[in-house]
């Protein structure tokens, strides 16, 4: 299992805050997608609720995380 410790921003524009957060999100999703495949789900199902759910996070600027 990936644990997951989200280090700051860096200093730096817009594309380098981007660049930071995928880096650091990107094992994670992989992780997550990983095993959800291996336990029977279909990749691109679980990829799209992961967009949903961020995407509703956003939206309504949910704190129950």
């Amino acid at each position: 299992m990936v644990k997951f410790h989200f280090k700051g921003p860096p200093v730096g524009d817009a594309a380098d805050l981007s660049a930071e957060c995928e880096r650091q999100l990107l094992p994670v999703i992989r992780e997550i997608v990983q095993s959800a495949e291996a336990a029977g789900w279909n990749r691109k199902d679980v990829l799209l609720v992961i967009v949903e759910l961020a995407w509703e996070f956003y939206e309504t600027g949910r704190t129950d995380l």
